[in-house]
């Protein structure tokens, strides 16, 4: 696990350091009303609350919403697995598979539990040099516990050279 972890952790896991480094490097995120419920290094938590700004014409929540929220609780944990690596490691979503399964009504939350298999990717990464790819999963339920969406991001690791 990347020793920096709980640095990048400290920093962007108060509301206040969110919402600023979202309305910085993610406006649109920043807009939508993503927050963080959970940040460690095995699993991720993401809410967003449906309501007007992110809804669709069916009255449900917008799937490019989803797939943000969705993407974040894989990607949070990504970086703060390669935060200030030596060496820099780069990350990039390569693929996304989405299934959406119910209307996306209330507060959703996008939980992703897929920590050892990124620390594990990135590892592999720097100890080879060579590019390597996961797949990792983002559920998204409602208030009720029911699932409404399912995730499949794939992310692409690269140990930069010095």
């Amino acid at each position: 696990m990347n020793p920096d972890f709980e640095t990048f952790r400290g920093k962007i896991s108060s509301p206040i350091s969110f919402r600023f480094f979202l309305l910085q490097k993610l406006p649109t995120a920043f807009l939508c009303g993503l927050r963080i419920k959970e940040l460690n290094a095995n699993t991720t938590v993401i809410s967003v609350r449906h309501g007007w700004f992110n809804q669709n014409p069916f009255r449900s929540m917008y799937f490019a919403v989803q797939s943000m929220a969705a993407e974040m609780s894989t990607g949070l944990m990504s970086f703060g697995q390669v935060y200030r690596r030596n060496p820099a490691v780069s990350m990039l979503v390569v693929k996304l598979e989405a299934s959406f399964i119910k209307k996306a009504t209330g507060l959703i939350l996008f939980t992703c539990s897929d920590g050892a298999l990124i620390d594990k990717a990135v590892e592999d990464t720097i100890a080879s040099g060579e590019s390597t790819q996961i797949v990792t999963r983002s559920v998204g339920t409602n208030e009720n516990n029911e699932v409404v969406a399912e995730f499949l991001i794939t992310w692409s690791f690269k140990a930069r050279k010095n």
